[in-house]
């Protein structure tokens, strides 16, 4: 369903660009949703088509397979596909990947990593979170280890998106274990034929369930030393701080674009719904609550859209970053929520989208950084 909302950044190439998107959801993510939820995990070719149509890490140069678009272009990407209730498909993270080689990576890793990523043939993970350590990242255990040419890391990982179907993941990892933010840093892996790297259990999540989310076990893993990201120990903490307004930012776009969708949905519903003898868009208690929620995306997409600008032209920071987060997550869940009260008991069913809206939009509010982290974060800034 197109949205009455229209984007003030939004010119005729993007409108074409997200006409692209559109189709590719039409033909390769909508038909295969079911099947990917049930299987909990993404088929590896539509990762090859998305790649093949473009819309793979869109903001990387030419010179590393990319098309040299700017941060719109990833926005489009999130409005459409998860922002449009298809959440299998984790282009988010493969995007962040693709940055923190981008923006961190030495020119050795940009040229093996990158062109791999804009085609799909290599799927991006970041392993952060542990049994123990999730916002806490300083606290992870996961060691590695310098061993002549390579790094001997050891430990686990766990809620790892893209984790069964990765081809390189990062690795936040302690190469000081007697150091907290100074000892992390992050070593990529390529997972084809790794010894030592294992694949642990799907994660059974109340939402997202086409996600492949897994634990990942490193036992021995020997990797090769050219592969810490940047080539310097110690600075795996600082790059993941310069890289989560960005993250963050990505986050409250699909979280805008999911509550508009939501709307969209829940107003044709009423619209067509007879209740008592009238439609239930005709009832004023239904007109006047689905005004405050239009209102509410109004202002999301706004905040949302101002955003997406600072990131295209730089300004954006750890502050902004973080409002768009925990303010565009948590209206989200309650646009979401209030809009399936308008199904009754249909909203309650798989039959009807909404209540995929709901169930995976939860998460929101934890992965990226828990809002309760996002509030102390912004409180700095006071």
């Amino acid at each position: 369903m197109t949205t009455a909302y229209n984007p003030r950044w939004a010119d005729a190439e993007i409108e074409m660009f997200r006409d692209s998107v559109r189709k590719f959801v039409d033909t390769e993510i909508a038909p295969n949703e079911k099947k990917w939820r049930k299987q909990q995990y993404v088929d590896k070719s539509a990762w090859l088509k998305a790649g093949e149509m473009g819309l793979l890490c869109t903001e990387l140069p030419e010179e590393y397979g990319g098309i040299g678009a700017d941060f719109r272009y990833e926005a489009v990407v999130s409005q459409e596909i998860p922002g449009k209730g298809h959440s299998s498909l984790a282009t988010i993270v493969h995007t962040i990947v693709a940055k923190y080689v981008l923006n961190h990576g030495t020119e050795d890793q940009k040229k093996r990593f990158l062109p791999r990523m804009v085609s799909g043939e290599m799927i991006g993970a970041i392993a952060m979170s542990e049994p123990g350590a999730g916002s806490d990242l300083q606290s992870i255990r996961t060691t590695a280890r310098r061993d002549g040419d390579h790094y001997v890391i050891n430990g686990s990982k766990t809620w790892i998106s893209n984790g069964y179907n990765a081809g390189l993941i990062g690795i936040v990892c302690k190469t000081d274990p007697e150091q907290r933010a100074r000892g992390m840093s992050i070593i990529f892996i390529e997972t084809e034929g790794l010894e030592g790297f294992k694949v642990g259990k799907f994660i059974d999540k109340i939402g997202q369930k086409g996600q492949d989310t897994v634990e990942l076990f490193f036992d021995d893993m020997r990797v090769p030393a050219e592969n810490l990201l940047g080539g310097v120990e110690g600075q795996g903490f600082v790059q993941l701080m310069s890289d989560l307004p960005y993250e963050r930012t990505i986050i409250a776009v699909a979280g805008a674009a999911c509550m508009q969708s939501a709307l969209d949905i829940t107003i044709e519903y009423a619209k067509d719904r007879d209740v008592f003898g009238q439609k239930l868009i005709d009832m004023q208690a239904t007109r006047h609550k689905l005004a405050e929620l239009k209102t509410t995306a109004h202002i999301a997409n706004v905040f949302t859209d101002d955003c997406i600008e600072k990131v295209v032209d730089g300004t954006i920071d750890n502050t902004v970053g973080s409002m768009a987060k925990y303010w565009v997550t948590e209206k989200q869940c309650e646009v979401i929520d209030a809009c399936l009260q308008f199904f009754g008991g249909n909203g309650y069913t798989t039959e009807y989208p909404i209540s995929q809206f709901y169930l995976d939009a939860r998460v929101q509010r934890i992965y990226g950084g828990a809002n309760e982290i996002m509030k102390e974060l912004i409180s700095r800034s006071l």
